[in-house]
Parts: structure tokens; C-alpha cells; sequence
């Protein structure tokens, strides 16, 4: 019965400290994004450049960028993924755009940034960068497509309507709303006010909230403070008002719509705001960011009178629809992480991979391959795996990995390019994300990041002359894909 009791009381604790201290700031103004994104970007806005007759800085960079747009996890990208090789985009861009969607979509790095700290976050969206566009370019040499069935395609991405400049603006706020709210600055911490009230209620319910949800450095278990009470029970609120306010919006915006963007304004600037129990009552304060946070929901006002109807109903129910697939799945996830917290040893998990070995990178990369898990989950798992010690190396080798491949995804992708070239391309990610975790464990253990630059350039040059070789040996005379 302890057994249970004890496992129930760790997945609690997780997912309380996780909805208190991750979503608002963070997948909240996410959430809105990949709504505006899909129902404000045109379609062929984001694929029409990613043609074999595009030049491949435009290409791949099309590829990732078009990726970075979408919240999606390695199944989800799949049919994205399809759709865009068999309506003639390159495979190399194609490979590119499938790789770097899950691995550093902005929900991934905004929530990464918060849960483990910027240096992983800028970690992970580079090494996707650069070895995204590698691989991709390595399956374009290696399963060349000479019969020009793509090239007769590419007519399809050439044609599309751009993207309005009121949507740009639009989505422009969204994303200075998610950065004010999430980026570690000094001065987003000055603090403008304070006002303190004396109280002999609130220090007990603050005693029993650490005695319910105990701190606890050494698991990564945070807590549960009285403010990530109120804003639990704010998300509640947002949650039950947005069934209808925003789950019909495509019928036509309601009055438990504008009930729910005023909650999600209000909550946003309450999360922003500081918030902390004494031993003789409450202190409250206003900093930079609860002010620039405000200041933005205000702005969003009069941008989204400016969208037409349509266009704002689809953004909210788009929005809705990216919290359905996505939340229940990260609230399951971060419970079970909770749960097994409590029976990990730290030792194990550094007697594996608590050092920068290529043993141990490798074993997170074999963990993030064969273990799946939802879009965003991985990051919680990575927190734990962080705080039971795990070396940083194999926990990016870890981040790498798990986002981009299941048995799954390994199944779909086979089935849309190929058994053999969706084995190389398992292959060419695990290879990337141990070379991936290695560099990164390097620079952690204080090794010069300009030989690490070195290096890496010395790789990618000596990879480029390899794949110029191997294109001129396979196709002489046969124009890039």
C-alpha cells in the first residue's frame, strides 16, 4: 500500500510543479502560435521552396525553417512529411523538414529553455540546424532521384498567396509575448512595485502545500507554491471555459470566447508577477515582465480586430485543437515521469551515462530510439534524467534522438520513402545525435568551443567532399536533386 501511495504522491507532485511552473508562461502563448501558424500561414507559403529546382540555401533553409513552425512530435510529422515529398519537394529538403520539426519546433525550445536552461535550448536548435541539413543532404547524394519525377512536380510550389502583413504583426506579438515571458534577462526582473500584507492564514496553507508537494533538489522535485495554487486553479478555469469559448470558435467567436482570452491575459500576467508567503503573510510584486507581458496581451487586442472573422475563428480553434492532441499527452507523460522518480536511483543513472563517454551518449541515443513519447514529454524526461545525473552529453544525444524516432515512425517513413532509405536515415540520426551529445559534453566539461568549431568544421568540410565524390562516382553529369 506504500508502494502506491508513494508513486500516486510522486506523479502528483510532478504534474502540480510542472502546470504550476512550466505551462502558462510558456505553451500557453506556444499553444496560440502553432494555431496562428496553421490557420494564418498559407500552405503553400511554408513548401513552395522546397523544390528540387530551389536553390539548396533556399531549400534547406525553407526545410528548417518550415519545421521550426510545427508543434509536432516523429508521428505527426509523418503525413507533413508525405505530403510534401510526393507533391515534388527534394528528398534531401524533404528528410531536412522531417528531422528538424520535432527535434526544434518553437514549443520544443520555448518549453527546453524554461525546464533546463537556455545553454540546452541554443544547444538543441543548433545542432538541429546543422545536423538536419547534414543528413538531409546525405540522403539527396545517397538515394538520388535522377528520373525527374520531383523536378515535372515542382511547378506545384511555385504558385501561393504570401503572407499578409497584418498576420505577420500578429504573429510577430505572439512570439515577443512567449519570449518576454520565458527568456532569463536581468532586467525583465527589476522589480517596479512591491506591496506587502500581514496574514496568519496564508503561511499554514503554505506549510501544508510543502508537505503535500516537498521540495526536493536531489529528485528535481520542485514544489508547490501558494501562487502555483492560484494558477492551477486559473488553468482550470481557462480549461473550462475554452471547451466552448474556444472548441466552437469555428461556428463563431461566443461570450465564453472573449471569457477565455480575458482569463489567459489575466493568468499570463499573474504568472508573470512575484508572489512568495512569509512567516508574517504575503509579498506582492510587479517586475519588468509582468508589465511588458501586459502590455502585450493589450496589444493583441487591436491586431486581432484587424484579422477577418474567418481568420480569427480559425486561429482559436486551430489553437484549441494543437491543446487537445498535445496536453492530455504531456499531463500523462509528466505524471508517469513523477511516478518513476521515485523508484530511479541516481546512481544508476550515472553509473550509465554520468560521464561524456561514447558508451554513454550511445545509450541515450538507443533510450531516445526505442522508448516513445509524445511531443514535449521527452523534456520533463531529460529534467529528470538531469537531476538523477545524467551527464549533459548524453542527455542532448537523449533530446536528439527520442523527438525524431519510434518504431512507429520508423514503420510510416519506410512505407513512404522506402525500407532502405528510412533505415539509413535511423542510421545517419543516431550517428548525428552521439556526435551531437559528445560535442555538447565537451563544451560542458570546458573543452574550447573554438576547437570544438574547429573540429566540427573539419567534419562537415571532410563530409561534403565525401558526398562530391560519391555524387560524381553515382551521376556524372546529372544535375543536384
Amino acid at each position: 500500500m506504500e508502494f502506491v501511495f508513494n508513486a500516486l504522491q510522486g506523479g502528483l507532485a510532478s504534474l502540480a510543479a510542472y502546470l504550476a511552473a512550466h505551462v502558462l508562461l510558456c505553451l500557453v502563448p506556444a499553444f496560440f502560435i502553432a494555431g496562428a501558424l496553421s490557420a494564418l500561414v498559407p500552405q503553400q507559403s511554408i513548401i513552395r521552396f522546397l523544390g528540387p529546382a530551389a536553390p539548396k540555401a533556399v531549400s534547406y533553409a525553407a526545410a528548417a525553417g518550415a519545421g521550426s513552425l510545427l508543434a509536432v512530435c516523429s508521428c505527426t510529422i509523418q503525413p507533413l512529411f508525405a505530403g510534401i515529398y510526393r507533391k515534388g519537394a527534394g528528398l534531401g529538403p524533404a528528410i531536412t523538414f522531417l528531422f528538424f520539426a520535432p527535434a526544434a519546433n518553437v514549443l520544443a525550445l520555448s518549453y527546453t529553455g524554461v525546464a533546463l536552461g537556455a545553454e540546452f535550448a541554443i544547444a538543441r536548435i543548433v545542432l538541429a540546424l546543422a545536423f538536419g541539413v547534414g543528413i538531409g543532404m546525405i540522403m539527396a547524394v545517397l538515394f538520388r532521384d535522377s528520373s525527374g519525377t520531383h523536378a515535372a512536380q515542382a511547378a506545384a510550389f511555385a504558385g501561393g498567396d504570401g503572407i499578409p502583413r497584418r498576420s505577420l504583426l500578429f504573429l510577430g506579438t505572439l512570439l515577443a509575448l512567449l519570449l518576454a515571458g520565458t527568456l532569463k534577462l536581468d532586467f525583465l526582473a527589476t522589480v517596479v512595485w512591491r506591496g506587502e500584507w500581514s496574514s496568519s492564514f496564508l503561511p499554514p496553507v503554505q506549510a501544508t502545500l510543502d508537505r503535500w508537494v516537498p521540495v526536493n533538489e536531489a529528485i528535481g522535485a520542485e514544489g508547490l507554491s501558494l501562487q502555483g495554487t492560484v494558477l492551477i486553479g486559473l488553468l482550470a478555469l481557462i480549461g473550462g471555459s475554452a471547451w466552448r469559448g474556444l472548441g466552437q470558435a469555428d461556428r463563431g467567436c461566443n461570450r465564453l470566447t472573449w471569457v477565455t482570452l480575458a482569463l489567459v491575459g489575466l493568468t499570463l500576467v499573474f504568472a508573470a508577477s512575484g508572489v512568495r508567503v512569509t512567516d508574517s503573510g504575503l509579498t506582492l510584486s510587479l517586475n519588468a515582465r509582468s508589465l511588458v507581458v501586459c502590455l502585450l496581451c493589450l496589444l493583441l487586442l487591436p491586431l486581432a480586430r484587424r484579422l477577418d472573422a474567418w481568420e480569427m475563428q480559425q486561429w482559436l480553434w486551430e489553437s484549441w485543437r494543437f491543446v487537445q492532441q498535445i496536453f492530455p499527452l504531456l499531463v500523462v507523460g509528466v505524471f508517469l515521469v513523477g511516478v518513476i522518480r521515485v523508484f530511479i536511483q541516481p546512481q544508476w543513472i550515472q553509473a550509465v551515462a554520468g560521464s561524456n563517454t561514447v558508451l554513454a551518449n550511445l545509450a541515450g541515443v538507443a533510450f531516445g530510439v526505442f522508448m516513445y513519447f509524445p511531443t514535449l514529454v521527452e523534456v520533463p524526461i531529460a529534467r529528470m534524467f538531469l537531476s538523477l545525473g545524467m551527464h549533459p552529453g548524453p542527455l542532448i544525444a537523449y533530446l536528439m534522438s527520442d523527438p525524431e524516432l519510434s518504431l512507429q515512425s520508423i514503420l510510416i517513413t519506410s512505407a513512404i520513402i522506402g525500407r532502405l532509405r528510412a533505415w539509413t536515415y535511423v542510421g545517419l540520426v543516431a550517428v548525428f545525435s552521439t556526435l551531437a551529445g559528445l560535442s555538447f559534453g565537451a563544451w560542458t566539461d570546458g573543452t574550447s568551443l573554438g576547437l570544438l568549431a574547429l573540429l566540427l568544421l573539419s567534419f562537415i568540410a571532410a563530409l561534403v567532399a565525401i558526398l562530391r565524390w560519391i555524387d560524381r562516382r553515382q551521376n556524372p553529369g546529372v544535375p543536384p536533386c
